[in-house]
Order: structure tokens, then C-alpha cells, then sequence
């Protein structure tokens, strides 16, 4: 019997051993000059992500949920001040909001995008509503251009989470590119490791053209000191370190490349997978540049499918197995099962793919001969 090959859902190990060299190099400029907390390489790093995103300032910190709660500090709201959140992401966007003081209203999302939409944030919209906050999930932008309509008309801030979505972009009604995090109030970006741009650790950038927001995420990020031991606002530790900020800069300029190599991957599951009964693929809106942080379907059966996909050695994940307004420690909300079904059914139906640039057209069939031969069988 031959040795099973084995396909991860992520290779960082892979991507590394790519770049070697560039990663090593810029660690050791880090640990020679000895500055590793808010050195050079973090104000350059933040001047590049702002230019590449297209908005006047990027601010560094230590996580992309501190990020958010940054922001929502700056804003100023407060309870009972109301926070619209996706119900189907990650728990981090909702625990910024309730740590920031506020109260998250969670919303139902597209069936096909898993993203808001303006119905979607309307039909749980109240008079206490404050800021929305839409997660551009999976790599794929929310449509912003309803959303901000929406906010604007109310009177709400938009704050994008685009934590997963660094480098998507979207065409506006004008015919400009919008890229992910530029067109609300602020932009929240991750970089955990798995992220398509990750450090060696933990790792957040807010971006905004506001300068005076600029400036207090400035201040709120070291206990909201200005100079001379002077503090005027209570903010937290949250600080993006050299070491990873050298890192992540080393690994900028391949994120163009990192990119096309993951749509090239989800284009062989596009073709590979259509039409095969019992899975719904992404789709990916009109005008929208999809980054593939991950590549999620719906399928039915689908932890069957994800065990015969095991057994081949073939890695997949679920992202997320619960939603957000049933999880217990937000059970004081007074959510029930059925009050948000797209999202609740979403939990029990989506399987996100191997996507990574490193697994190549060759890998990307070989997942999906497997699930075809699933339904197959089946």
C-alpha cells in the first residue's frame, strides 16, 4: 500500500521556504538594531498598507479584534448604543464589540456570498443603531455601495472588517476601485499567520482618511498617552512589534502574486465542481475582486463529505460551525434558533477548501475529483 498523500488546508512551511532569505534578512535587521517595540520597520510597513489600500493613514496594532476595538474606543459610542454584526463570522468581531461597551445586533447574511447586504442590516436596524459593521468574509467584499447609502442616510459610521480581505477590491456605481477597508469610516485588517498576508504571530492595521481618528488610534494604542506622561484617554497595550512588522513587509510585495495564484486555484473548483449535485459553489458579485482567503462551499452531507475527504488525506475546514447570536455568552441577547435560519443553515452546510497560493491546479483537481467521487458514490 502506498503513502498517503497529504493535503493541508493551509502550508505555511511552504510558503517560507519561497522566501527564505527576504524573511531571515528582515528579522535580523530587527534584532541588530534592537528597537522592537514601534521601530522602523512598523511606520514603513504603515505607509505602504496605506497606499496599497488607498486611504491617507494606517495604524498598526496587536491583533486584527483589537483593531476593531480600537476603532469602536475612538468613535465614542457607548452602551446602549447598538453595533450591526454579521451573525455567521468569526467570534472576534463581536467580542471587540461587546468588550468595547456596546451592544452587537446580529444580522443574517447572503446565502451565496455569506456577506451583509442593505436588507439584510435594514430588517434588525433600530433607533440606537450607532455603526454597522460588515465583514468582507472569506476574501470577498460586502456590497459596500448599499451599505453606505444606508449608513449615510441614517446617520451611522461604517467600519469594514476586512480581516480576511486585504487586497480585495469592488467597483462603485462611479466606475473607481474601492479596495476593502477604504470606504467607511475605518478599515480593520488581520494578519494572523493563516491570513493571505500573515506574520509570525499575532497582528492588526486599522486604515482610515480621517486624521483625527488617525491620531487618537495613534494614542489609544499605547494607554492613550500623548507625551511627557500625559494621558487623555483611557486605551489599552495593542501595538504592532517590529519583528512582525518587518516580516509582514518582507512578504508585501508577493501578495499580488499570492493572489492570482489563489484564484487560479478556486478557478479549477469553479469548473471541477459545477454542476455536481449536492454542492453549492461561491459566488463572487458582479464588480467584485475575490481574494480566496478561503475557498467555502455548501454541500449536503456535508460532514460525510469532509470525513471521505480525510480519509484521502485531503484537509478542510469549517468556518463556522455556530453562529454568532447562538452562542452562549450572548444568550442575555435574548437570541433564539430560527431567528437568523440563512446563518444557522450556513453553519451546518459550508466547507471551506484548500486555496493556498502553494497547492497549484494539480492540487486543487485532486480535491475536487475526490468530492466529485463523493457525490458519485453517493
Amino acid at each position: 500500500m502506498g503513502v498517503l498523500t497529504r493535503t493541508p488546508l493551509v502550508d505555511l512551511p511552504a510558503q517560507y521556504d519561497t522566501m527564505r532569505a527576504e524573511i531571515d534578512r528582515a528579522m535580523a535587521g530587527v534584532v541588530e538594531s534592537q528597537r522592537f517595540v514601534l521601530g522602523p520597520p512598523v511606520g514603513a510597513f504603515e505607509e505602504a498598507v496605506a497606499e496599497r489600500v488607498g486611504v491617507r493613514h494606517a495604524v498598526g496594532c496587536a491583533n486584527g479584534t483589537d483593531a476593531i476595538w480600537l476603532v469602536l474606543r475612538a468613535l465614542g459610542p457607548g452602551r446602549p448604543d447598538e453595533v450591526i454584526v454579521p451573525a455567521f463570522t468569526f467570534f472576534g468581531t463581536a467580542g471587540a464589540v461587546w468588550n468595547a461597551g456596546l451592544r452587537p445586533v446580529f444580522c443574517d447574511v447572503d446565502p451565496e456570498t455569506f456577506n451583509v447586504n442593505a436588507n439584510t442590516v435594514r430588517a434588525c436596524w433600530s433607533d440606537r443603531t450607532r455603526v454597522v459593521l460588515p465583514v468582507h468574509l472569506f476574501g470577498q467584499m460586502a456590497p459596500m455601495a448599499e451599505l453606505l447609502e444606508l449608513a449615510r442616510e441614517r446617520g451611522a459610521h461604517m467600519v469594514e472588517d476586512a480581516a480576511q480581505a486585504l487586497d480585495a477590491r469592488q467597483r462603485t456605481p462611479g466606475g473607481a476601485i474601492a479596495c476593502a477597508g477604504a470606504s467607511g469610516t475605518a478599515g480593520t485588517v488581520s494578519f494572523f499567520p493563516t491570513k493571505n498576508l500573515g506574520g509570525y504571530g499575532d497582528g492588526g492595521l486599522i486604515v482610515t482618511d480621517d486624521d483625527a481618528l488617525a491620531r487618537l488610534l495613534r494614542r489609544l494604542r499605547v494607554h492613550g498617552g500623548v507625551s511627557g506622561g500625559r494621558y487623555d484617554a483611557v486605551g489599552v497595550n495593542s501595538r504592532l512589534d517590529s519583528l512582525q512588522a518587518a516580516v509582514l513587509h518582507a512578504k508585501l510585495p508577493r501578495l499580488t502574486q499570492w493572489t492570482e495564484s489563489r484564484r487560479a486555484n478556486a478557478a479549477v473548483y469553479d469548473e471541477m465542481l459545477a454542476g455536481v449535485p449536492g454542492v453549492r459553489r461561491p459566488r463572487v458579485l458582479s464588480g467584485n475582486f475575490h481574494t480566496y482567503h478561503q475557498y467555502t462551499i455548501r454541500a449536503r452531507e456535508r460532514d460525510r463529505l469532509r470525513d471521505h475527504l480525510r480519509r484521502r488525506g485531503l484537509e478542510t475546514g469549517v468556518y463556522y460551525p455556530r453562529p454568532l447570536h447562538l452562542q452562549p455568552c450572548f444568550s442575555e441577547l435574548g437570541y433564539r434558533p430560527g431567528d437568523l435560519p440563512v446563518a444557522e443553515t450556513a453553519c451546518r452546510e459550508v466547507l471551506s477548501l484548500p486555496v493556498f497560493p502553494e497547492l497549484g491546479a494539480d492540487g486543487a483537481a485532486r480535491v475536487a475529483r475526490a468530492i466529485r467521487d463523493f457525490f458519485r458514490a453517493g
